[in-house]
């Protein structure tokens, strides 16, 4: 359920959260089913390995993905994470929160607004994603599609130094 009345949205480290809550939320159909990357099994062997990976963009970039509370609940995932001279932006909610997607984006774009070394940033969606008025909300322009291990995605690029 959306929470309708100001919510605190909060950003943490995916460490800080339960691997059994954030393997909960990967093994949802609803959530998975627009995920073409998606590992498949979500244990707790799993879902530590990708905190790890997670964690390790920290360490070599400096900035990566966090996870998301809306007055404290685990709600999500997803932050920044270098591909080259980008940073890709994703976003992955659990789906009674969906309604909180535009807000996290824009508190996200915000910081990437504030962070010098990010001069624009880019969102890979699967061809699958139907509903993308909010990447045209934000400000973002469609790419074209592009390979991404395998995959074929729909690229947008969003320029931080615009309003």
């Amino acid at each position: 359920m959306t929470p309708t009345a100001n919510p605190e949205i909060t950003f943490v480290r995916l460490t800080d959260v339960p691997l059994d809550e954030i393997a909960a939320h990967m093994r949802v159909p609803r959530v998975t089913e627009h995920m073409p990357l998606n590992v498949g099994c979500w244990d707790l062997a799993a879902c530590e390995a990708f905190v790890r990976a997670k964690e390790a963009c920290w360490h070599r970039d400096g900035l990566g993905h966090w996870a998301f509370r809306c007055n404290g609940i685990y709600v999500g995932w997803g932050g920044f994470q270098r591909e080259g001279d980008e940073w890709d932006f994703g976003l992955v909610l659990k789906p009674e929160y969906f309604g909180l997607g535009m807000r996290i984006a824009k508190q996200a774009i915000e910081f990437a607004r504030s962070d010098e070394r990010i001069g624009f940033v880019t969102f890979l969606l699967p061809p699958s994603r139907k509903h993308l008025r909010g990447l045209q909300r934000l400000g973002a322009s469609l790419v074209g599609e592009v390979d991404y291990a395998g995959s074929r995605f729909l690229k947008y690029r969003l320029d931080t130094n615009q309003p």
